[in-house]
């Protein structure tokens, strides 16, 4: 990885066998030294079930579709694969209010 990810921006993570390369939001803060080299993210999806817990993301660079918040995950960084784009401010904050519902955490 030629570069650390940054809160807001979209990365093709590799999911492992099961869950296939896919874009994700990366949601965590950068890392300290001293702390554990990880990164949480939050999967891009096309397949739509129109659940609470989907927040909308369009995008020219991308097929309709949406962030899953129950879907929320933690890898190291050389996980990370391609820098695909930066979601924006009000889509981070939908994402983040999401996953606080999904997890009964007040937002």
């Amino acid at each position: 990885m030629a570069r650390l990810a940054k809160r807001g921006e979209i990365w093709m993570i590799d999911l492992g066998m099961a869950a296939k390369v896919r874009p994700c939001l990366i949601l965590s803060v950068p890392f300290q030294d001293q702390e554990r080299a990880l990164i949480t993210y939050i999967p891009r999806t096309t397949s739509l079930r129109g659940g609470r817990f989907e927040v909308e993301h369009v995008h020219s660079q991308f097929k309709p579709g949406a962030f899953d918040a129950q879907n929320i995950g933690t890898v190291p960084p050389a996980r990370l694969l391609t820098f695909l784009s930066v979601a924006g401010d009000a889509v981070v904050e939908r994402v983040e209010a999401a996953v606080c519902s999904w997890l009964g955490v007040p937002h």
